[in-house]
Order: C-alpha cells, then structure tokens, then sequence
C-alpha cells in the first residue's frame, strides 16, 4: 500500500454559527457542509457561507446533481436544495452509527463508523446491496474516476484511504497531521477533497494524487 502525507492546499472557516462539520458534499458550484441543525452552502472561492438550509444533518452528506442526501440520526432524508424541503426519508442502515455518504452510479454509499464498513443502498428504499469492510473506522465516503476513498478518525490520527470496492483492501492512504479529524469526504471530481473537520469547524481542501490511468469503474 502506498503511503504519503496529505497535502493540505486550503482551510475554510470557521464558519459563523456552526461548531462541527459532520458531513460534506460538492454540487459542482458550492460546497454543501452538515452542521447539526442546518446545512450549509460555502463559496470554494471566497469561503464565505452564501445561505443555510434549516433541516436535521447529522452525519453524511450527499448530492445527486438535483438533490442532496442528509443522515439525520437513523434515517437518510431527501432535500430539494431550492426549497430546503425534505421530499422523502428512508432509513440508514447502520440504525444511528452512520458516518459518510455518497452519490454514485445511481445509489448512496454510506459509512458505518465503528463497524469500518461501507453500504451500497437503493435510494428509493434504503435496501442495502452490498456491503464492503475497511480495515479502518469509516468516517466520510466518496467515488471519484472509480476510486472509493473514505475518510478514518482514530483517536488522534485521521487519513484517506483507498481502498479496492471489491475486496475492501486498502491500496493508498494520505495520513493527515496529528490532531486534524476528518469527518467528512467529497471530491470535487477533479483534483482535489474536500474534508469535514469535525470539531474544528473547519473544512480543508487536500490535494488529490495525480494518476496514470483512471482506475476503473465502479462494478
């Protein structure tokens, strides 16, 4: 497994009124950040907070090009981002110990914290389709170039790793600075992550490693 360290090219916030990024997400103009009691929408460019949805967002975050996903406790609710109405709910598979959450190819992946695991779900039912283990404790989950990468917080360390969807087997790591969490993971779909900071309130920006080759797509 190649390991390196994660180079951090920008730090956002903190931001006014909110005390811990949970989950993350990118809807290719903002940067979607879950903050408890509220989601809301960070200019990558300036960092500046453009508006908030008043909505329960717990843990991961999502966005499908039209709607964004929100864990809330042990259910997942469906947002329209215009109106900040909560279309439907379904419920999370880890029934509260969910973590990340991610949009690709159709369905929601979502991370189970203490369990190191990952759930392909239906987002219509919540059904779970399958099921990858990590070797580590799963904070946030994103697909980019069909690379899986999840975020890790263990006791005072945190990294992102990828790791193979099929066998769960981790292939590359990006260990942060001691102290910095990741509670949170979105790509930008180009070159870089965006990472929840948990309790700093913060959001960093960290470089993407650059590749040869896409890496396949999801199967």
């Amino acid at each position: 497994m190649k390991r390196s360290s994660a180079e951090i090219v920008r730090e956002y916030g903190p931001f006014p009124g909110v005390e811990r990024v949970a989950g993350v997400t990118y809807d290719g103009q903002q940067v979607w950040i879950a903050a408890g009691d509220k989601l809301a929408a960070i200019d990558p460019g300036s960092g500046k907070t453009l508006r908030s949805i008043e909505v329960a967002a717990h843990a991961g975050t999502a966005f499908d090009g039209e709607h964004l996903f929100q864990i809330a406790e042990d259910r997942i609710q469906k947002i329209d981002p215009n109106t900040g109405r909560v279309l439907a709910t379904i419920p999370a598979p880890g029934g509260g110990g969910d973590s990340g959450l991610a949009w690709a190819e159709g369905t929601l992946w979502v991370g189970q914290y203490r369990e190191r695991k990952i759930h392909q779900i239906d987002p219509e039912t919540g059904a779970i389709l399958r099921t990858i283990e990590s070797n580590r404790f799963v904070t946030g989950v994103t697909w980019v170039d069909g690379e899986l990468w999840h975020g890790s917080w263990e006791n005072d360390q945190s990294d992102l790793t990828r790791i193979d969807p099929r066998t769960g087997a981790a292939l590359e790591r990006l260990e942060m600075p001691p102290g910095l969490a990741v509670s949170g993971l979105e790509s930008d779909g180009k070159d870089q992550f965006f990472c929840g900071g948990g309790s700093s309130g913060k959001v960093r920006a960290v470089r993407r490693p650059k590749r040869g080759a896409a890496a396949g797509q999801v199967r």
